[in-house]
């Protein structure tokens, strides 16, 4: 059992320090020092895993999407069997590795420790679990013993689609990842900013799943009419199951006057192009922040990931606007535990600069010839108030601030209609997601979907809880049975307890 005394002889979380902000700022590295260079990060990792309390119900697994066997992993680090930690993280989680730096940890909300007392360190417990195992070569290849002579396409490489297709081959599927961009990882690959994750971290696990059997294939144009492209007639011929893992990738827009400005852009335009500077190709006619006065709009974790990748860019200043009041920083009533709240975060990139401005809305945007002819220079803003759920102006709070970089990060509202998804032919509902029963089957047999194309805009670890759960159903289309884990169904959502 884990140590009775641990959480109140050790009372405080600990973390791995961060890498001074002069010195981050100059690189794309993880902002995270090196943890075996610190000597003191070992006996830290043992007192927080020694802090989890063996709850007789662990609400954390409720927590967690993936119902990771968090106490069970924490009590072996805590006994030192890093092995068998890594060997209980996996039996949950394909890919602790990408959860254990990307993940929001609603894990550490549920947390009943959290109740009263700082939540246990979940997260870093979790990434130095992966990351030991890695180092000391405890992640292998699981071939499956014999192929069932099935094959699967899985179009689209980010968490979803990887989970499936690690699943569906180690069940003995042939499977075929099919991904439009030239590399292989969704938005693992260019959506994320190196120092949230260095993609040595996702080139190492598709290393895994190569060697595995499941095939890769970059540069295909799933849906598209060009020479070489796969239609989905061509799909449905050619295999014999079908996973639409194809992310929410339709950005929502900002429309105001001056949106048709120079200097205007999706975030995800933006951010895919700094992540292939960053690896050394030539991107012409790169959008880049240097010397320029940025405003990003909209304060989640893409507009963080915007100001961090702005700041190493070298930005004039960098302003965050959010349409919502700003949190509390302790949990709101209407919020009870275990739920996941909404509080004011800091993520690393807020530490290194910028201004987070909040209950602002955009009400132009204005070009004065000063960033060129027709480029954006200013943004006129207005404070907000909510009423009925919906935000208004407040009179006389008008403003304009320098703006010659906007970069708009405010969500994603479904799949594109047409491509692969017209030519399949399946549903999809009012808010742009592919619609499915239980077993996320589509209308069109054959077809499934899962992830982001599916659920709407959510969570790595949810991603990854779909994909295991729906190659687990193409299991049983394809053999009449499945011994593979289905840990959630596409409706599950967190309620408050």
């Amino acid at each position: 059992m884990a140590d009775p005394r641990g959480f109140l002889d050790n009372r405080e979380r600990e973390l791995p320090a961060r890498r001074p902000v002069p010195v981050r700022i100059r690189d794309y590295r993880e902002v995270y020092a090196e943890r075996g260079a610190d000597p003191s990060f070992r006996p830290a990792l043992t007192r927080q895993a020694g802090r989890c309390m063996d709850c007789g119900v662990p609400f954390c697994h409720n927590g967690c999407p993936l119902g990771n066997l968090i106490p069970e992993w924490n009590d072996l680090v805590r006994r030192g069997d890093m092995a068998r930690a890594a060997e209980r993280l996996h039996a949950t989680n394909n890919f602790p590795d990408f959860t254990g730096r990307l993940c929001p940890a609603p894990c550490e909300t549920a947390c009943v420790l959290g109740i009263t007392e700082p939540a246990v360190t979940i997260k870093n417990v979790e990434q130095s679990i992966i990351d030991h195992a890695f180092d000391e070569g405890l992640v292998t290849p699981q071939v499956p013993h014999r192929l069932t002579g099935r094959t699967v396409a899985v179009v689209g490489s980010g968490p979803a689609g990887l989970a499936a297709a690690q699943q569906l081959t180690r069940a003995g599927h042939t499977v075929a990842v099919l991904e439009r961009a030239d590399a292989i990882g969704g938005l693992l690959r260019y959506g994320i900013p190196e120092f949230k994750m260095e993609k040595a971290h996702l080139d190492r696990r598709l290393e895994q799943m190569r060697a595995e059997g499941t095939i890769m294939r970059p540069s295909t144009d799933v849906g598209g009419t060009g020479e070489g492209a796969l239609s989905g007639e061509d799909l449905l011929e050619r295999y014999d199951a079908v996973v639409l893992a194809l992310g929410s990738t339709v950005p929502r827009d900002l429309p105001v006057p001056g949106r048709e400005l120079a200097g205007v852009h999706q975030a995800m335009e933006y951010l895919p192009q700094a992540t292939r500077v960053v690896h050394g190709e030539t991107v012409p006619d790169q959008i880049t922040a240097t010397g320029r006065d940025v405003v990003i709009i909209g304060g989640g974790d893409t507009g963080a990931d915007c100001l961090g990748t702005a700041l190493r860019q070298g930005a004039a200043s960098v302003t965050q606007l959010e349409i919502m009041p700003r949190p509390d920083e302790d949990r709101p009533e209407g919020q009870p535990w275990p739920t996941y709240p909404m509080l004011f975060r800091v993520s690393s990139a807020h530490e290194e600069g910028g201004e987070r401005v909040y209950s602002s809305s955009t009400v132009e945007l204005l070009s004065d010839g000063s960033t060129g002819e027709g480029a954006v220079s200013h943004l006129r803003l207005s404070e907000v108030t909510f009423e009925d759920g919906r935000p208004v102006p407040t009179p006389g709070t008008e403003r304009v601030i320098p703006a010659g970089l906007v970069l708009l990060a405010m969500g994603f509202v479904g799949v594109p209609t047409g491509g692969i998804v017209e030519q399949l032919g399946v549903a999809v509902d009012p808010r742009g997601r592919i619609e499915r029963d239980a077993d996320f089957a589509t209308s069109v047999p054959g077809v499934y979907a899962a992830g982001d194309a599916g659920r709407g805009q959510s969570l790595i670890v949810w991603a990854i809880a779909e994909g295991r759960s729906v190659a687990a159903a193409v299991d049983r289309h394809l053999r009449g049975t499945t011994d593979l884990p289905a840990p959630v169904l596409p409706t599950t959502v967190q309620v408050a307890v």
